[in-house]
């Protein structure tokens, strides 16, 4: 069972930084694209960002909504085991609960549907 941790997410202003970190449970997932989507009350699932893996068919490259690029930077550390989510300019609308997902694919899938993601981390922004 694929099993995924969070971390990061705090209460900030507007227009400040966030960094979120997120690891898998027992296993290395280098081959295999990682991303993160967002949720918050009454609203529907919004993917956000997603990598690529960097080994064997990946090429490392990433992928963004809309409404974040040039805010959101993710990135991989692979002697870590470790994906970031880099969150600059931080908007009110940027509020939700923060999941990391991941395919079991070195491609980041289709309308950010993965095959597993955790619990999530709560990201609030307000003044």
């Amino acid at each position: 069972q694929v099993q995924l941790v969070e971390s990061g997410g705090t209460p900030v202003r507007p227009g400040e930084s966030l960094r979120l970190s997120c690891a898998p449970s027992g296993f290395n997932w280098g081959h295999w694209s990682v991303g993160w989507f967002r949720q918050a009350p009454g609203k529907e699932r919004e993917g956000v960002a997603c990598i690529n893996s960097s080994l064997g068919r990946g090429d490392g490259s990433t992928v963004y909504a809309d409404s974040v690029k040039g805010r959101f930077s993710i990135s991989r550390d692979n002697t870590k085991n470790m994906v970031y989510l880099d969150m600059y300019n931080l908007k009110p609308e940027d509020s939700a609960v923060y999941h990391c997902a991941v395919e079991l694919a070195p491609l980041c899938p289709a309308a950010w549907k993965f095959d597993s993601w955790g619990q999530g981390t709560q990201v609030t922004v307000s003044s």
